[in-house]
């Protein structure tokens, strides 16, 4: 986690892994048993619910009533879908080619923060062409050089990687993130201020790691500009949360986490 609520990576070269040591469970203990009327009581509730929610999807649209809408009916969500289609195009296996549009700038933000937080940014081979596809052309330089002094071989010999970024034998390094959401802050023509609202997967998959998988929640923020026919990141900030309340999950073991990442590909986002 970042030592204070809200910095850039480009500034601290911090990546969301949580370091060894601390209730890994965020300090909430683990819920572990249920009586079995509490368990009742939870099931005649979840029954009740279902059966109101099928009497009111078979009523269908009773135009007689004659009963108008309501003014103050919510609107759609702010993350709701367009019907734009997702890009098509990637460029180093990152999704490229935005919209000119608010959506677009939201669908960049949220691609871009799923690189900007990805395994990938540690390796020596892989960081300089992520910085060159999603920031800006006048930052790339800067902050190619502020990430391979921030993700060094001490920084990645405390994660448990070696000079390259890999976990050792029988390790997995993981670090997947999920965007839950979107917003628009600012925009124009040519510039866009986008919050993206995350959660993710961080740690080391291994029976004797020091920095076992945990989630994590936060939200990033990225300035975006529009440059050569695409929305591209000028800077960019992070800081802890939204995040729920701890759940009765019961956790996996090394074995599984690491079987999950192989096994589940990313996704690209679009609005």
């Amino acid at each position: 986690m970042s030592p204070t609520d809200e910095q850039g990576y480009s500034e601290t070269g911090q990546t969301r892994t949580r370091l060894p040591g601390g209730d890994p469970y965020g300090g909430a203990p683990r819920r572990t048993g249920r009586s079995s009327s509490r368990g009742l009581v939870t099931v005649v509730g979840v029954v009740v619910l279902l059966i109101a929610a099928i009497a009111f999807a078979n009523r269908g649209d009773d135009s007689s009533s004659g009963d108008s809408p309501k003014k103050d009916q919510p609107k759609a969500a702010a993350t709701g879908a367009s019907g734009t289609r997702p890009v098509q195009t990637k460029t180093a296996t990152i999704p490229s080619g935005f919209a000119h549009t608010e959506q677009g700038a939201q669908s960049a933000a949220a691609n871009y923060a799923v690189a900007l937080v990805s395994a990938d940014i540690l390796k020596p081979s892989w960081r300089s062409t992520i910085v060159k596809q999603v920031f800006a052309a006048e930052q790339q330089q800067a902050l190619t050089d502020k990430f391979n002094k921030a993700y060094d071989k001490q920084f990645l010999t405390s994660l448990g990687l070696d000079q390259n970024g890999n976990a050792s034998a029988g390790h997995t390094y993981v670090s997947r993130t999920a965007p839950l959401g979107t917003k628009l802050t600012s925009y124009s023509d040519s510039t866009a201020t986008a919050e993206v609202w995350c959660t993710g997967v961080f740690g080391t998959a291994g029976d004797d790691s020091r920095n076992p998988v945990t989630s994590d929640w936060f939200t990033m923020t990225l300035q975006l500009r529009w440059e050569n026919g695409d929305w591209k990141v000028g800077s960019f900030s992070q800081k802890d949360g939204p995040a729920p309340v701890p759940g009765d999950d019961k956790a996996s073991n090394a074995d599984q986490m690491a079987k999950a990442v192989e096994e589940y590909g990313g996704f690209t986002y679009a609005r």
